[in-house]
């Protein structure tokens, strides 16, 4: 009996990650005009890491959104982008990591760059450190840092995400010869942590999203009870380690199914070789008792 084909989902995942970085960015012609949408959709959080201030944007940052107003009792919204974190997190977990976030696509293809490759396993410790960013950078300066208005100040969008200065500020500085001239210290570190994500991202498979990006560390508190998960089937496992091996995300599926880490990428379904890997949309447990 022949191999089944591999899930319609790992198959088309290169497809369905541009396909997400463009409907996130799809106002194109605002890069050559340096304009800003803010129609409607701005209203509205996007999944994944994705600047407000890019010139192409089609919604809102749910980090910078939430940051902007988790000071102010007064701001409903604060607590409509809280919500939609929280019903994203329980349906789709870190899936929205492997598949619909631009940045960390971006990082995949810079992966692609030929270089000596480098293992993050010894490093794991790093990856508690995106916990320290939302809860610090997100979550507490925004909250006491205010305005006379209640706006938070957007620590990690200001200081740490390199997504900012990509999509937004050097875009709109490249047309703009105002903000060109009102560049300063803080372009410059900005700069600086791009350059050195992009360095890393070549030589580690995404480490922004393994040690630093404070979206990532939300949903991944969910992996374990989102609706989307994986499954072993422990009849058919038979303990090789492939897909422990080919984990970019330093994960062994068979020892925790769901882990924090495991953003859905589908590697270890493509290196199985007896299928016991598959998705599951639904409740249930982690490891299927059930031949099948």
């Amino acid at each position: 009996m022949g191999k089944r084909p591999l899930p319609l989902l790992v198959r088309l995942r290169g497809a369905i990650q541009a396909a997400a970085a463009l409907l996130t960015n799809i106002h194109l012609p605002n890069f050559l005009s340096g304009r800003l949408y803010q129609g409607n959709g701005k209203r509205v959080c996007v999944p994944g890491l994705n600047c407000y201030s890019c010139p192409g944007a089609a919604g809102a940052c749910p980090i910078g959104a939430f940051q902007a107003v988790v000071g102010s009792s007064g701001f409903r919204f604060c607590y409509y982008i809280t919500g939609l974190l929280i019903l994203l997190g329980v349906l789709l977990g870190r899936f929205i990591c492997g598949f619909l976030c631009p940045f960390g696509w971006l990082q995949e293809l810079l992966h692609h760059i030929p270089s000596p490759k480098l293992s993050s396993e010894r490093l794991k410790p790093l990856r508690y450190l995106k916990y320290a960013v939302l809860l610090v950078m997100v979550v507490l300066l925004p909250t006491v840092l205010v305005n006379e208005l209640g706006m938070g100040d957007p620590i990690f969008c200001k200081y740490l995400c390199p997504q900012g200065i990509l999509e937004g500020a050097i875009p709109l500085a490249l047309v703009n010869t105002g903000i060109r001239s009102a560049l300063g210290a803080l372009f410059t570190w900005k700069a600086a942590v791009l350059a050195a994500v992009i360095l890393l991202s070549v030589l580690f498979w995404r480490p922004f999203c393994k040690w630093l990006c404070p979206l990532g560390a939300f949903y991944a508190l969910f992996n374990r009870v989102s609706l989307f998960q994986m499954q072993v089937n422990s009849h058919r496992c038979v303990s090789c380690g492939k897909c422990a091996n080919v984990c970019p995300m330093d994960v062994d599926i068979t020892q925790n199914a769901n882990h924090a880490e495991c953003i859905r990428c589908g590697r270890c379904i493509k290196s199985c070789p007896t299928e016991a890997i598959c998705y599951r949309y639904g409740f249930g447990n982690e490891k299927t008792k059930e031949n099948s």
